[in-house]
């Protein structure tokens, strides 16, 4: 059930479906009435030799003669009219060169008598404009007509010989429609509308033959006639069974709109977020407008051909329209947003919430909102009250004066708030005794002032604890560790007398060994543990003097050459000629020179190259020193950075992970930069200071 849900072809198939359906079900109906009513049609094969046909047609030229008739009568009363009045009252002409409303005199010199052309139809009928008219008055010989011609008697005989020709002379009526002859006509005609009409007439006339071959409302009406007599004996059964399937379509479509396959829930696309006013007057606009195009394309002379085209594409193009916004209305619906999709129903929410929010910043009086809401509108409306009593020196001099005093209450209070950004400057620039008095400010500003006043005692507060937390961290780590030392100095001691003893006991000589390496070891911990501790409290005295930076470069590297052959590793140099002088504590720099060629002499690659550059940049020195590690560097260089860790992180090796960090603290003690990269396997160590001139 589910992939029936989900089947795009489905869907696609009932929308196709269904005004198919509907289109056989309708003529269904339609069939099934008449044929209930009237019996079995039995009619003419034709629209034109239908009696609907022949009444339309006769009717058509009735409304013309009976339209000729009205202007005559209009003449002759003007012209009585006219004769009434006395002479120099009469207009200079009794009548107009035209009498006829509808007709316009046109020459002709076949005919002996004025000919009419008409202008105007009378009626709008299915077929007036297609049928050819010659209409003569017996009474004065003029002639009506739409017809164009240089020789009108040749027309007249061309209209009687046409096969839709109908022609009255005299009361006689010669004609080839049989709807429309002498015995019929007594039938399709009333009292007002017949042929008594045509007396004192003769009339010629015949339909068009492009009426049945060219787009218009008789060849509409033609083709529909066709249609219903082709399928006047459908069977009955197709009512029920159409119906049935279109109510199985739209359930279908209803139960399934919505769900795509692989999602759930209902999925609503890009034309679901359009407002739904602004997609249904679009929807309705175009309908509108294929609906028009179609009944205009009715009115045009276009072949059939085309025509079934246009209706075709009118057809495909509102039903498209039509389907789009049935769907996205289901969809709506099902996703319960059919309400909110409204473009109305946002913008009276978007009304609420602006009015809610106003409403709230007006009535919370710790908002600052409300205070210049009301402090502003007040302004407004005491200006107004006062500029409408300017007239008087009075009112002119109350209004300046309001204006002044509004404008020392400004200061007032921007005097205020420059005492509280000055309290919040000396905070952000570390002096947290900062006191501001409440008791002077009022409203949203006393409490700013509060919670300045507790952010300061906060900052105070914390300060303290943080001092005292690391002044005891120190001298825990200082007490332990010189509780510590005092044994580890006898182990130390009595391991050195154990190894001059005379012990001929391999296994003993080797016991002596490792806790001669592990007392060792663990002095130099507490040696780097209590540095460590001192120097990230800045309980360090520096004695800052000008060194030669390039001779203590290499007086360590002097010192770490054995180390550094022992493991194989080859040291490239990249040094300037001329001495490099910085500022510095020559004690704790080379501590930190030592603290890095000690790491690589612990940490480098076997057989590899240590990289050492030394050169001045934009007026300061930087020393880079660059090793390929022998572990995997699967650590960050700000963790390396950090206390107690390493990057073999097997801790297999004597270090502490106390060495960078110790030599990143002394470096910033003297006033330079420490930082380390890791690249792969390459650790590479930048440190830079200022350099000076000797």
């Amino acid at each position: 059930m589910q992939n029936v849900r989900e089947s795009i072809l489905l869907k696609f198939l009932c929308y196709i479906l269904i005004p198919a359906m509907i289109f056989v079900l309708a003529i269904s109906i339609i069939d099934v009435s008449i044929t209930s009513q009237y019996g079995e049609m039995e009619g003419p094969e034709e629209y034109i030799e239908t009696e609907e046909f022949g009444r339309e047609y006769l009717l058509t030229l009735i409304y013309n003669v009976r339209g000729i008739n009205n202007d005559k009568r209009k003449m002759k009363v003007n012209t009585e009219n006219t004769n009434t009045l006395e002479t120099s009252e009469r207009p200079s002409q009794t009548t107009s060169e035209n009498p006829y409303d509808n007709y316009s005199e046109i020459e002709d010199e076949s005919y002996a008598y004025p000919v009419y052309y008409e202008v105007i139809n009378y009626n709008n009928t299915m077929i007036s404009q297609y049928i050819q008219y010659i209409i003569i008055d017996k009474e004065n010989g003029n002639m009506f007509t739409n017809i164009r011609s240089n020789n009108y008697p040749e027309e007249i005989n061309k209209l009687q010989s046409e096969k839709t020709n109908w022609s009255y002379q005299d009361g006689k009526i010669t004609t080839n429609i049989h709807t429309i002859n002498q015995e019929s006509t007594k039938y399709i005609t009333s009292s007002s509308y017949s042929i008594d009409n045509f007396e004192g007439y003769e009339v010629y006339s015949n339909i068009d033959p492009t009426a049945l071959t060219y787009s218009n409302t008789l060849y509409v009406q033609q083709t529909v006639y066709n249609i219903f007599k082709e399928h006047e004996n459908l069977p009955a059964y197709l009512i029920p069974l159409s119906a049935i399937s279109i109510i199985i379509m739209i359930v279908y479509l209803i139960w399934a709109t919505g769900h795509e396959k692989g999602k759930e829930g209902i999925q609503l696309n890009s034309i679901d977020r359009i407002s739904y006013e602004i997609i249904s007057i679009v929807i309705m606009i175009v309908i509108g407008m294929m609906m028009s195009f179609a009944i205009a394309s009715v009115e045009t002379q276009i072949p059939q051909k085309i025509l079934i085209s246009v209706f075709l594409l009118c057809y495909l193009i509102g039903y498209a329209c039509l389907a789009v916004w049935v769907s996205t209305t289901i969809r709506r619906l099902k996703a319960k947003q059919f309400i909110r999709s409204f473009l109305t129903y946002k913008i009276c929410r978007w009304i609420k919430v602006t009015i809610q929010k106003i409403f709230r910043k007006v009535t919370d009086k710790e908002n600052t909102n409300r205070k210049i809401t009301i402090i502003y509108w007040g302004f407004v409306a005491i200006s107004m009250i006062l500029a409408c009593t300017m007239w008087s020196g009075i009112g002119f001099i109350a209004l300046i004066a309001f204006w002044v005093w509004v404008y020392y209450k400004l200061l007032q209070y921007n005097k205020k708030v420059q005492k509280i950004n000055e309290a919040l400057r000396n905070i952000y620039e570390g002096n947290p005794n900062v006191k501001l008095n409440e008791e002077e400010l009022e409203g949203t500003l006393k409490i700013m002032a509060k919670y300045i006043n507790d952010i300061a005692g906060g900052f105070t507060n914390a300060i303290d604890q943080s001092l005292k937390s690391e002044r005891l961290k120190t001298e825990l780590i200082t007490n332990v560790s010189h509780d510590i030392k005092t044994p580890l100095t006898s182990i130390i001691n009595y391991v050195d007398l154990l190894k001059k003893e005379d012990i001929h006991n391999a296994q003993i000589e080797q016991y002596i060994a490792v806790l001669d390496k592990k007392s060792q070891r663990l002095k130099k911990l507490i040696e780097d543990l209590v540095e460590a501790s001192k120097v990230s409290s800045g309980n360090v005295t520096l004695n800052i003097e000008t060194i030669n930076l390039k001779e203590l470069l290499n007086q360590t590297v002097g010192e770490f050459e054995d180390k550094l052959e022992k493991k194989k590793l080859k040291l490239e140099m990249d040094l300037p000629n001329e001495n490099v002088f910085i500022k510095a504590d020559n004690r704790y720099l080379y501590r930190v020179i030592e603290n890095v060629f000690s790491n690589i002499s612990k940490y480098a690659l076997e057989g590899s190259r240590v990289y050492i550059n030394l050169y001045e940049e934009n007026k300061n020195v930087k020393l880079e020193i660059k090793n390929i590690s022998k572990e995997k560097l699967n650590i960050s260089a700000e963790e390396l950075m950090q206390r107690f860790v390493r990057g073999d992180k097997s801790r297999y090796t004597e270090g502490s992970g106390l060495g960078l960090s110790i030599a990143e603290s002394l470096t910033e003690l003297q006033g330079g930069e420490f930082k380390i990269d890791i690249d792969g396997d390459l650790f590479k160590v930048e440190i830079k200071w200022k350099g000076t001139d000797m």
